[in-house]
């Protein structure tokens, strides 16, 4: 971990965006956990009390059902992959639900929605591979995060690249939407 790359930042919440369903379900159980486990670290080390994990896609409504969901917490830092990929789907569920529940829908409630377990919106995006993808399974999410885009697969995406990706923000100015 480089400490003096890290040092003052200050994240919450960080997503990692990454693979396919198909790569995701190729995944033994014992391997998710070590990545979790081994991303979670990075992130609680800075400071983070969420990291999300979700597939790039393309979406795959049966995979999709088929992929478990997996959760590990580390330190401080709860480390959650989901495999909802279609982030359109997750945003127009999440305003369904909040009406069938009779709630106010607000930026806020919606926000608390697609964000849970993490209590608030990511920091920062990491987009596994290349530069020119965004990523479908981010709509809302995307808004006031910033992105790092690491061009690497999936499968060598490690610890050592959420760090430099972590880094990398660490250097920038957010400007929160503004163009200053």
């Amino acid at each position: 971990m480089n400490a003096a790359a890290t040092e003052g930042v200050s994240l919450r919440h960080v997503i990692v965006v990454g693979g396919t369903l198909a790569e995701w379900a190729e995944q033994p159980a014992d391997q998710w956990a070590d990545r979790l486990y081994e991303w979670g670290k990075v992130a609680d080390h800075v400071g983070a009390s969420w990291l999300t994990v979700r597939p790039f896609g393309p979406h795959d409504k049966a995979l999709a059902a088929a992929v478990p969901t997996r959760e590990a917490t580390v330190g401080t830092c709860v480390a959650v992959a989901r495999p909802d990929d279609d982030g359109r789907a997750r945003l127009t569920n999440v305003i369904a639900g909040l009406q069938a529940a009779g709630e106010v829908i607000t930026e806020a409630s919606i926000d608390a929605a697609l964000n849970a377990p993490a209590l608030v919106n990511p920091d920062l995006v990491v987009v596994v591979g290349a530069k020119h993808r965004m990523p479908p399974s981010l709509v809302w999410e995307l808004a006031y995060s910033e992105l790092v885009f690491v061009d690497t697969t999936w499968q060598h995406f490690g610890p050592g690249h959420l760090d430099e990706a972590i880094g990398s923000y660490a250097r920038r100015h957010r400007r929160f939407g503004g163009i200053d």
